[in-house]
């Protein structure tokens, strides 16, 4: 993979450092895109747009839809209509379109902590209220992860007349391949009470080590009843700022109005950048995707290893099924460092001691203090650099 310095390239991730964290001299491990060069039939689609010099009006392309529909159906297994897709400007704006357009003042929407910040901020930022379905851990050996608490679920949506339920799928920060099972549960449950979910899948087409991904709203009727998928090519092919995700809606009830409303509104058009990249990325990106997912499995399995043998354990990552995010449990850290979880102390180990950048996990909600999440989409030295200034921080070696 050819990594790129980003220096000076508006990048938030490495350009707003200073602003976010205080200091411009840390290493940028936190803002969750990668350090690999875009695919270069991307480039390649780009570049043409640009050549040809005039970046007038656009209309949605012919194949658009129809090649995310082939897509999904090829690496996903998931036979989606084309008619069931359109474009939104981000995900995180799309979930926000969703609760404006389904929910109104005062509703209840339900997240399953911890869990990804703009999931909390959207619901409260517009007025609504927030439960919280925590996800329990699950300890066992080196594989720890989280399961869902199943009736504390149901037990929200009988008491309080729930409007939508926004998961993560694959769940960001552990990195959870949800398996179909679960996601049948979670539909039931949601279907019963006639609560509205929504499916943030932009991770789901980097399983790791033999994992799959599993849409929500292919598991049962049910499911492809009550959900609203979102989707990108965004996180796989590191082109984010091309700004270029999609929701599927298989309700025809559901989905008539609601892309009436964003049509209306002119929140459904793309730009020909968005279009054109990913017409590319899903046409003749996947042998790029096919050497990037190794290369993130063997930072993975780099930063198992060092902490289990250069940090004494004392640090313990959450192996991600699908991303290039790792959760880690700090918890221990914390208790041979300062006696208790104190997230303000690890959070200004990390940053004043270390020189290191990562996601405060308080930021993640309940159950994220004394964790800290980990971007591994990056070059092998830049994680041995930063490992190394993280046992020196802990050890002071």
């Amino acid at each position: 993979m050819k990594h790129v310095n980003r220096k000076g390239s508006y990048s938030i991730k490495v350009d707003a450092i200073a602003k976010y964290f205080g200091s411009d001299n840390l290493i940028p491990l936190w803002v969750a895109d990668m350090d690999f060069e875009t695919p270069a039939c991307v480039k390649e689609a780009l570049n043409t747009i640009v050549q040809q010099g005039v970046y007038g009006y656009n209309h949605i392309p012919d194949n658009y839809f129809p090649t995310i529909s082939k897509w999904l159906k090829e690496q996903q297994s998931w036979s989606v209509d084309p008619s069931w897709i359109a474009f939104i400007p981000g995900i995180v704006k799309g979930i926000g379109y969703v609760i404006n357009y389904f929910t109104k003042s005062g509703d209840n929407i339900i997240v399953q902590p911890p869990i990804y910040p703009p999931f909390m901020n959207l619901p409260k930022g517009n007025g609504r209220n927030l439960l919280f379905n925590p996800l329990i851990r699950v300890e066992n050996g080196n594989c720890s992860s989280y399961c869902m608490d199943f009736d504390n679920l149901e037990e929200l949506c009988r008491k309080n007349e729930c409007r939508l339920l926004i998961l993560s799928n694959p769940h960001n920060p552990a990195g959870i391949a949800w398996d179909k099972e679960t996601l049948q549960r979670v539909a039931s449950i949601c279907h019963k009470y006639n609560v509205l979910v929504i499916s943030d899948e932009i991770h789901a087409d980097m399983p790791l080590f033999g994992n799959s991904h599993t849409p929500f709203a292919s598991v049962s009727d049910e499911a492809a009843q009550i959900s609203i998928t979102f989707g990108a090519p965004s996180k796989t092919f590191n082109m984010a700022g091309i700004v270029s995700s999609y929701t599927v809606v298989p309700n025809k009830e559901l989905r008539e109005p609601f892309f009436k409303w964003m049509q209306v509104n002119e929140l459904s058009s793309p730009t020909i950048f968005a279009t054109q990249g990913t017409i590319a990325a899903y046409t003749n990106g996947n042998e790029w995707r096919k050497k990037m997912l190794p290369y993130i499995e063997s930072n993975v399995l780099f930063i198992e290893k060092y902490c289990k043998e250069e940090l004494k354990g004392v640090i313990k990552p959450i192996r991600p099924q699908s991303s290039f995010l790792i959760w880690l449990d700090c918890r221990q850290l914390c208790n041979m460092l300062f006696g208790s979880t104190d997230q303000m102390k690890l959070v200004h180990l990390f940053i004043k001691k270390a020189g290191l950048a990562l996601n405060d996990g308080a930021a993640f909600g309940p159950g994220g203090d004394g964790y800290m999440r980990l971007n591994i989409g990056c070059g092998r030295e830049v994680l041995q650099q930063a490992m190394d200034q993280l046992k020196s921080a802990i050890f002071g070696e």
